[in-house]
């Protein structure tokens, strides 16, 4: 049985986060396959990267987990300094990289220095995300017998130099749809290496796999917090990369100039952003599983106001519940869900963004309903768990 090593920069069931969520599924999906070990460190959070757990060997839902201390926390004020400052200095060529993913972090040089001494302990190495300090610093040292997994997308930093021999070193990569291959290939001219479209399998709780036990959740949701009427919901982390700006910004705009509109937007996920205070917006933080499923399940839409993804596990959960996408176009995933789906709706803009507002809540219920079911349909055909884990044991058995 091959050994593997799955890093990501934060680990756990706690852990709020798109790309260590993915890591999380694909690690418990192959430890039937595979001697699986997660390289992680003992933070929770990425805004300050502040070790919150123990050290040392850890199991996660049957998965080891080796965690490492980072060396210093991030303060964001210095963060903000030194990423001003490179992008100043890279336009006279004068290029501080490596000073920027320190500052981003996390840094761990004890995981890092763990890599390269247990390189042959190992048959693959897998790095999940291309950001951070553990992939920057990691990769290199067993570069050939790497798969690197990057969750790219077109921001300012993927840009910056120090990435490049990530992207064109690594022995295979993995991305997650159609648009990040196109835009890395394009971007790091390595269509040479071996390489795969993945993705990820969708595999909702039982309950919520039957129309009857669906409608029931959704009836205690809306009872215990208390909502009634249409909505739409977003799902995830709020914050200023999210376009968490822009959404509000949208939704009270449009609220002001429709003001018979009955509708409301629910917020489910961590804020790191100020929420305005309207009784038509509902934030209501973490919640249970349970909770985030059913809120999904009875909303109109599912809206994603980001500009920056690679694949959106909470558009996909929420086109598996049935509840259509209502998404950015200027971000070319989420816009090519949408397309081939046929199950969400995507705008430009915000005169846009109003004209497709106004025309999906003027929807008849069978327009509707059809575009309900493709959603379904989509991720039914293309997001199922033994075709991805066929994939990645290819891919890792190739490398």
């Amino acid at each position: 049985m091959k050994k593997i090593a799955v890093i990501n920069q934060r680990y756990g069931a706690e852990v709020n986060g798109g790309s260590e969520y993915y890591t999380r599924l694909i690690a418990e999906h192959l430890k039937s396959y595979f001697d699986v070990t997660v390289l992680t460190t003992t933070a929770i959070s990425y805004d300050t990267w502040k070790n919150e757990y123990p050290a040392g060997t850890d199991n996660v839902n049957g998965v080891r987990v080796l965690r490492f201390p980072v060396r210093r926390q991030r303060s964001m004020k210095i963060f903000r300094i030194v990423n001003k400052a490179t992008f100043l200095l890279k336009k006279i060529h004068i290029h501080t990289d490596r000073m920027w993913v320190r500052a981003q972090g996390p840094e761990t040089p004890q995981l890092i220095a763990y890599i390269g001494q247990h390189a042959q302990e190992y048959d693959v190495f897998i790095f999940v995300t291309y950001l951070y300090y553990t992939t920057v610093m990691g990769l290199p040292q067993v570069a050939v017998k790497s798969i690197l997994i990057p969750t790219a997308h077109d921001e300012p930093y993927i840009h910056l130099p120090i990435y490049r021999p990530i992207f064109r070193n690594a022995a295979g990569i993995i991305y997650l749809t159609e648009e990040e291959r196109e835009f890395v290939h394009q971007t790091f001219e390595n269509a040479y290496l071996p390489h795969n479209v993945i993705g990820i399998g969708i595999d909702l709780p039982e309950q919520f796999r039957r129309p009857h036990t669906i409608k029931k959740a959704e009836e205690a949701f809306r009872a215990k917090y208390h909502i009634r009427g249409d909505y739409v919901i977003y799902a995830g982390r709020v914050d200023l990369g999210k376009n968490g700006k822009e959404m509000f910004t949208f939704f009270q705009t449009y609220k002001r100039r429709h003001p018979d509109s009955g509708l409301q937007l629910v917020i489910v996920g961590k804020a790191v952003m100020q929420i305005p205070k309207r009784a038509d917006i509902h934030y209501l933080g973490y919640v249970s599983e349970e909770d985030k499923y059913a809120a999904i399940a009875a909303a109109k839409w599912l809206w994603l106001p980001s500009r920056f993804e690679s694949l959106s596990i909470a558009l996909l959960e929420g086109m598996a519940l049935g509840t259509p996408g209502f998404v950015n176009g200027e971000c070319e995933v989420l816009k090519g869900h949408c397309i081939r789906s046929g199950g969400g709706v995507y705008y430009c803009g915000y005169e846009d963004f109003e004209q497709k507002m106004d025309e999906i809540s003027g929807y008849e219920d069978e327009r509707y309903q059809r575009m309900c079911r493709k959603a379904e349909e989509y991720v039914e055909r293309n997001y199922q768990w033994d075709g991805v884990v066929e994939k990645l044991c290819g891919m890792i058995e190739g490398c």
